[in-house]
């Protein structure tokens, strides 16, 4: 892709906007950032921007600064479907994200992992197993790094591991993985993708550009990531928590294995119990980075090593404290109705649950079953309180709490040694926070200034 001399719009100035719109500067071409916050909200950004020649349109998105472009790049957080993207399109300017433009500057191989559930955590957990088997290693996407971020650090023996979501494979074209993941694909996102094919074709865009010469990871258990098998020209690996697969890992004797091939024999990993992340979906997350990472060329050696050593992702079921005898747990990356339900079935009951934040049109009576038997109560904050309140009273009592705050002393109050305290709000963050990360954040530290004034371990 030639850049130099090239007029460039970037759309929305999150990192990954930010970090695109300095790498096309760095490339020759003339750039200019739309966003609709207001100067004032971009006080930060706005300078490092100028003195990079950048030019900044704020407060809306004029239609004809879409227009005068050659290329326009479009940050994760933006819709597709805003009109000035759709006109544009129509006139037949390009449209990409930030993950397609920059996998066309990464040297080396990408090994992509997307799925609703378990993405961040399968990402650093695979990463790290890579590096510790000596293999060179970047990280990034998703997980908080752009992509964009990567190229200079990328070399032609050098794996790029990526966290990719729904978000950023909707606008790829030419995005190729040399190995592709899915973990898992349930209901999320549909007030962004409308429906839940849509979400799903969306995910399979990981695969799209794959051939004969690739590696698709699938998870047998689950229908909608399986069904993708069909689709593809990869070669396809399995992983399954229930039973064998042809090639690919699965759980055996209480121990994680895997098989090249059907005529492969089969290579021990790593003991059940000597995997350090809480609840069966952390097994299927730890059988999917086996299966990445033993294509990748780690041996299954290297793997079960890094495996032991591996902690729990920030805010992904993140021991936090025990205070008079009651555990708390922040899992404020459940951003999703599927993985509440992980979070919760990893415990087996005396759960006070907060749940609630911006509605994604998820259906939390999806949780009711798993709410009756291991939740003694719920504690409702955000802006889609109300709705769950409606879909699973009955099921549990209900405390509404409105703000995180309130439901963390509401839960300390109630809960007995024992007990825990789990923060997996099924929602997304932006109704009261700048994100589920700065959500986590503040229910830590409202945990631990009560845990540390006590004393608490």
């Amino acid at each position: 892709m030639e850049l130099k001399g090239k007029k460039v719009l970037v759309v929305g100035l999150g990192k990954s906007g930010l970090s695109a719109a300095v790498f096309l500067r760095q490339q020759g071409a003339h750039v200019t950032v739309s966003d609709m916050r207001s100067a004032a909200a971009l006080a930060k950004e706005i300078p490092a921007l100028l003195e990079h020649g950048i030019m900044v349109e704020s407060g809306g998105h004029g239609l004809l600064t879409f227009r005068r472009q050659d290329l326009i790049v479009v940050s994760p957080g933006v819709p597709l479907d805003t009109p000035e993207l759709v006109q544009v399109k129509a006139f037949g300017l390009p449209v990409i994200g930030e993950l397609e433009l920059a996998a066309q500057f990464l040297k080396g191989k990408i090994l992509a992992i997307t799925g609703s559930n378990g993405k961040t955590t399968t990402t650093a957990l695979t990463g790290e197993i890579l590096a510790s088997a000596g293999i060179e290693t970047l990280v990034g996407g998703n997980i908080g790094v752009p992509v964009v971020d990567l190229i200079p650090k990328s070399t032609d023996t050098s794996w790029s591991v990526l966290e990719v979501s729904s978000f950023q494979l909707e606008s790829t074209e030419k995005f190729h993985p040399q190995i592709a993941v899915i973990l898992n694909i349930t209901p999320d996102h549909l007030d962004r993708h409308g429906s839940f094919e849509n979400y799903a074709l969306a995910k399979e865009r990981i695969f799209n550009v794959q051939t004969a010469n690739d590696s698709l990871v699938l998870n047998a258990g689950n229908a909608r990531a399986a069904a993708a098998a069909s689709r593809t020209a990869a070669k396809v690996y399995w992983f399954s928590l229930e039973q064998p697969v042809a090639q690919g890992a699965w759980v055996l004797n209480d121990q994680v294995v895997f098989r090249a091939s059907s005529n492969a024999p089969i290579e021990p990993v790593v003991s059940l119990k000597d995997i350090p992340l809480k609840g069966t979906h952390n097994v299927e997350n730890v059988l999917a980075a086996v299966c990445a990472a033993r294509l990748a060329g780690a041996s299954a050696e290297a793997i079960g090593k890094a495996i032991q050593s591996f902690h729990a992702v920030e805010h992904r079921l993140e021991y936090v404290a025990t205070d008079n005898g009651v555990e708390y747990y922040n899992d404020s990356k459940a951003t999703n109705v599927d993985a509440a339900a992980k979070a919760i079935a990893a415990f087996p009951g005396c759960i006070h649950l907060i749940l609630g934040g911006k509605d994604k049109n998820s259906n939390y009576a999806d949780l009711s079953e798993l709410l009756r038997k291991r939740v003694k109560t719920v504690y409702t904050i955000g802006s889609a309180a109300a709705k769950i309140e409606s879909q699973i009273r009955g099921m549990v009592p209900i405390i509404s709490c409105e703000t995180l705050d309130k439901a963390v002393a509401a839960a300390r109050k109630a809960a007995r040694p024992g007990d825990v305290v789990l923060l997996s709000p099924a929602c997304s963050s932006f109704d009261q926070f700048e994100n589920y990360e700065h959500r986590g954040r503040v229910f830590k530290e409202l945990v631990l200034n009560r845990a540390d004034a006590k004393g608490a371990r």
